[in-house]
């Protein structure tokens, strides 16, 4: 039985692995200081669990935003095989914490990237040292269009 379990999923990883773009969600704009990206939102618990997992390339113009309840953040790079800048904003959009060139992992124990404050709303992706590149700055705004992509309440969509 332990074999036929690997087996399923083995395949199961597999299929994630081909299927993943297939699946990929609808991106939105969103604007950093002067630097625009195309993302796509992670707004479920199953969003945000799979992130960038097993993505071998991400477009320097593209990234990812995550949703989450306001909070402390933890991020890790675990089956991400892109370097990454994490970008936490709080409620009111601004740009709480930038860590930059966080590098991919691969092996089993991954390090964790927490926030350094416990007021996190979204997290944005986007690869290492564009936040750099394009003169990001904790304290600028994030802007999403279209607006209605974000969820107004407290808990955002998928909770």
């Amino acid at each position: 039985m332990p074999h036929y379990r690997r087996c399923v999923w083995r395949l199961f990883w597999l299929t994630v692995l081909i299927t993943g773009p297939a699946f990929a969600l609808s991106p939105v704009q969103v604007t950093v200081g002067s630097a625009t990206f195309q993302v796509e939102i992670a707004q479920t618990a199953q969003d945000r669990q799979r992130g960038l997992m097993f993505r071998r390339e991400l477009p320097r113009e593209q990234g990812m935003l995550f949703v989450q309840p306001p909070g402390p953040a933890i991020f890790w790079m675990k089956n991400t095989y892109i370097p990454l800048d994490l970008l936490y904003f709080n409620s009111d959009r601004r740009l709480l914490q930038i860590l930059a060139d966080v590098p991919p992992c691969v092996t089993p124990n991954c390090p964790i990237y927490p926030s350094q404050t416990a007021t996190v709303r979204y997290i944005l992706e986007i690869n290492a040292g564009e936040a750099a590149r394009r003169g990001i700055q904790v304290g600028d705004r994030l802007q999403v269009t279209p607006e209605s992509s974000l969820p107004l309440s407290s808990n955002p969509l998928g909770q």
